[in-house]
């Protein structure tokens, strides 16, 4: 058994099932600082540089010191200070293989409670050229009603004062502030966040921030700093003792803290940067002046399906994606409603093959290495229905397309939400608007169309007949049917001519 650490690479690289760094990792130097060192980051962005070093020694500036701003961040210092920064990223394929590589991109770990000031100063240091982000849509801080920057925060408080910066926004700010003020041109903020418009929506709030701040600082920063937008993708579990012991029993490696996640991957960037960056289309990632197509792509086919499987997944059963997507009732469903209802609500993608995309994203669902629970989809449905359904639905309707499998996701939603299964099991449902929506839910029976007439959700939906009547119709099936027998009956409902 090896502890991982850099004494360990050199046996490491003479096991056979084992990958390590490419590079002289004495070499590495610090061009992005990262806030949000999880899984994803891990799996995804510092994965992207530590290939791109393998092939590419002018690649060797781009490493990359992680920053934590969180309490629970402590235990991720640790982990990464105890290794060298070192982890395992293990990549698990449907048929059952499993891939370990240990990736060597994340070279400094800087946790900032402990010494914001030396977060600060790592960002002003002139081989700073990117400040990234995956801190998660709650880190943007943002009222999810008003789309505006919450100034209540009790943290945002503090570091409008002149207390030591302990946020993002305030330490980030901080650093662009004293480039400023030095005559240093800033770096680049890019966002890695699974939201849309995620570049878009950090500009909007670090310069709401800034500019209760400083006035100066955001004149700044709106005329100098780049915010390009990303899309996102890999699924990646939360990493789980089981997986220590994979590692440990499979690879002989100790490590405190591996990623695990699937062997897809793709990552959409608009190439827009104050500093340069790294030549990451070398290693697969798709550099374009728009995003949008790729984002909404992503929204209504994967993420959109992702709700149309768990509600009535859980329904009949299932509690795990891989489950689903083995089914071939639901296998039918899900590409009926991306074919006939999501795709022709998009704008061509360029590059992309959308039948195959649909056909890969069947094949990353089933993939029951991943375990992906649907509890997790299923929860905080209020954020995703509103954002990923609802706009193609709207689109539909505006078209006379057809929305039957759509309006059946917004009934297995309302069903679901009613807390108890088929079975008289309880539901537990995981929203911030958990007791409204609940509270509606349990009308569904008397008064068929309560939940969509909350507005807050779903607009003016519940005044358009044709929503009305297939949501209805798929409502009472699940009422009086269940879920199997109701996807049973709409597929025949919508089945396509010969």
């Amino acid at each position: 058994m090896l502890k991982l650490d850099a004494s360990a690479l050199d046996e490491l690289a003479g096991l056979a099932n084992v990958t390590v760094p490419g590079y002289p990792r004495d070499r590495v130097g610090t061009g992005i600082v990262h806030f949000g060192v999880g899984g994803f980051h891990r799996a995804h962005q510092a994965m992207y540089l530590d290939t791109l070093m393998s092939e590419d020694e002018e690649a060797l500036d781009w490493g990359i010191c992680g920053v934590g701003v969180m309490e629970s961040d402590r235990r991720m210092k640790q982990a990464l200070e105890s290794q060298d920064g070192l982890y395992t990223l293990v990549l698990k394929h449907p048929d059952g293989a499993i891939e370990a590589r240990v990736i060597g991109s994340l070279v400094d770990y800087l946790y900032a409670p402990e010494d914001p000031r030396a977060v600060i100063e790592r960002m002003v240091e002139e081989r700073t050229r990117i400040v990234s982000l995956t801190i998660t849509e709650g880190g943007y801080n943002f009222d999810p009603s008003t789309g505006e920057f919450d100034f209540d925060d009790p943290g945002v408080i503090h570091d409008l004062s002149d207390a030591p910066q302990r946020t993002t926004f305030g330490l980030i700010c901080a650093a662009l502030d004293a480039r400023r003020i030095a005559g240093r041109a800033p770096f680049t903020v890019m966002s890695c966040d699974n939201i849309q418009g995620n570049g878009d929506v950090a500009r909007k709030m670090f310069l709401a921030f800034a500019r209760r701040k400083s006035p100066a600082l955001a004149e700044w920063m709106e005329a100098e700093v780049c915010f390009p937008n990303a899309m996102v993708d890999r699924i990646t579990p939360v990493t789980t003792d089981e997986d220590r012991r994979l590692v440990r029993e499979t690879f002989g490696i100790d490590d405190a803290w591996p990623v695990v996640c699937e062997p897809f991957t793709q990552w959409v960037l608009e190439d827009h940067f104050k500093l340069g960056r790294p030549a990451l289309e070398r290693v697969g990632v798709q550099l374009v002046d728009d995003v949008v197509p790729y984002e909404l792509m992503k929204l209504r086919l994967l993420n959109a399906s992702h709700q149309a499987l768990c509600y009535f997944g859980y329904l009949c059963g299932y509690r795990y994606a891989h489950e689903v997507c083995q089914d071939p009732l639901f296998v039918d469903f899900l590409l009926g409603y991306m074919v006939e209802e999501a795709t022709p609500t998009l704008a061509p993608v360029p590059g992309v093959d959308l039948d195959q995309y649909r056909h890969t994203l069947i094949e990353r669902f089933a993939n029951p290495a991943i375990r992906d629970t649907l509890a997790r989809l299923c929860a905080e449905s209020s954020d995703r229905i509103p954002k990923w359904l609802v706009p193609v639905i709207r689109e539909r309707l505006a078209s006379g397309g057809d929305i039957r499998r759509s309006a059946a996701v917004v009934a297995s939603w309302a069903r679901y939400a009613e807390g108890v299964d088929e079975n008289g099991e309880p539901i537990e449902v995981v929203d911030r608007l958990k007791e409204s929506l609940m509270a509606l839910a349990a009308r569904n029976r008397e008064e068929p169309e309560a939940f969509i007439r909350n507005r807050r959700l779903f607009g003016d939906l519940s005044s358009d007949p044709r929503f009305v009547e297939a949501y209805r119709w798929a409502l009472d099936s699940l009422h009086q049917h269940g879920a199997r027998a109701t996807l049973e009956s709409l597929e025949k409902r919508v089945e396509r001519p010969a």
